[in-house]
């Protein structure tokens, strides 16, 4: 019966993959999946396991418990991205981005290119990769008006974030899943990767500058409506990424998990919101009133605006791979890689350049139950930087860049043609960094 649930897993996993081909959102497989793996290990009755306090080796437990584990971690997960995402629709409501974007002076493609790709790899890290990513990508729509230049501009701003999302807790979901999962922790998090998302960060970016499309200066349209700027907005903006950076001081203080600060944090930035916005603070009301007031209510507005596809999706591809790890599959993959692969390193590349084609929420969420290293292990280290870096080698391997196809109908052959191997080289230059850095440094 395990060979069946493997084969449960793949097939579901190639729907996640050819989920353009197929025109079927890649939560309904994720789900579907999940749901028929887990309905296979009751009705077979299979043997499941859990592991124990050190991480050496499974002990039997029951179903029910084993689910109840992989829920409740999966739940962490889930809530903590809720919490996230409703921060950054408030802030959006208030059009508190405009800020940034007021920033912006310049009409040189090489100072515009540089000031995105660092945009990109500061907010990536404070607001995720995804979420910077379309808040630049609306910025950049504003400030390159031609779309030929402006998917130039898009590549480097998916590889930037991506670079920024590897070396900090809150900027890349697989980052977020090794920090909950107790894999890797803040400060040695962002001590083993800083340096080497840097190196990911300039290496493509320097390159690219000699590139033709960076040349020259960006030809504004001077009948251009410029947007009015809400008088709350700025603060709005600082509150909000000041109470997302706030969480992992939370959990250090208290030693909480990190959902606990981000419902902290969403309820001073939402009292905030709603006190600027001169609404009622009727947010769980259901009488008239309350849907009247919801109307203008920020936070209704901003919880109506969150991407519960994704949300779903992770649950779908974390509970379906908490499946496989509950009968031993995982960490008889692991023993097989092992043994075919001594070198720990070749491992996490390679699950590095698979990140370009899988999408790297399951990749890491398997690693998690392949791998039975310590709490801030270099593995864990080096296994965030690839797969939150290498998914950028191509349009489809990561959040950003599916979310950047999408705003700007990028064909994927252009992208593989013209920034794949910029991604490439980031990548295997920020790789060699961070061995450098852990067989030298530590």
């Amino acid at each position: 019966m395990e060979t069946l649930v493997v084969a449960v897993f793949i097939i579901g996993y190639l729907a996640i993959t050819l989920e353009h081909t197929f025109k079927v959102d890649k939560l309904i497989p994720a789900l579907a999946m999940m749901a028929c793996l887990w309905s296979i290990i009751a009705v077979y009755h299979l043997p499941v396991f859990e592991v124990d306090a050190n991480l050496k080796k499974l002990v039997p437990t029951h179903l029910e418990e084993i689910l109840l584990h992989h829920l409740g971690k999966t739940a962490e997960i889930v809530v903590f991205l809720l919490g996230a995402m409703t921060i950054v629709e408030i802030i959006d409501y208030f059009n508190g981005f405009l800020t940034i974007k007021n920033f912006i002076k310049t009409k040189s493609k090489k100072k515009l290119l540089w000031i995105f790709a660092i945009l990109a790899f500061i907010l990536s890290a404070i607001i995720d990769n995804l979420t910077a990513t379309i808040v630049l990508m609306t910025i950049l729509q504003k400030v390159v008006p031609e779309r030929d230049t402006r998917i130039w501009f898009a590549g480097l701003i998916i590889i930037a974030a991506n670079a920024g999302g590897a070396w900090s807790p809150i900027g890349d979901v697989t980052t977020t899943m090794l920090w909950i999962g107790k894999k890797v922790t803040t400060i040695k998090l962002i001590t083993y990767l800083l340096i080497p998302s840097i190196v990911c960060l300039l290496v493509p970016t320097t390159v690219a500058t000699f590139l033709p499309a960076f040349k020259g200066n960006i030809i504004y349209n001077p009948n251009e409506t410029k947007e009015t700027m809400n008088k709350n907005g700025s603060i709005i903006l600082y509150l909000g990424l000041a109470s997302i950076i706030f969480v992992p001081v939370f959990k250090t203080i208290t030693h909480l998990p990190p959902y606990v600060g981000m419902m902290f944090s969403l309820a001073l930035v939402s009292t905030f919101a709603e006190i600027l916005s001169s609404t009622k603070i009727n947010i769980t009301s259901f009488d008239d009133e309350g849907d009247e007031v919801s109307n203008y209510s920020p936070v209704h507005r901003s919880l109506s605006q969150i991407e519960l596809p994704s949300i779903l999706f992770f649950l779908g591809i974390l509970l379906s791979v908490g499946a496989l790890e509950s009968i031993g599959v995982l960490f008889k993959f692991a023993d097989t890689l092992n043994l075919v692969f001594p070198n720990t390193d070749i491992v996490v590349l390679l699950l590095g350049s698979a990140s370009a084609i899988i999408d790297n929420v399951p990749l890491v969420a398997a690693s998690m139950g392949m791998f039975s290293q310590e709490i801030n292990n270099p593995l864990w280290h080096f296994i965030a930087f690839s797969a939150g870096t290498g998914g950028s080698m191509l349009i489809i391997g990561s959040a950003a860049g599916v979310v950047a196809m999408g705003m700007e109908k990028i064909d994927f052959f252009w992208y593989l043609k013209k920034i794949s191997w910029l991604a490439l080289i980031g990548f295997l230059s920020g790789a060699f960094t961070f061995i450098i850095i852990r067989d030298f440094l530590f």
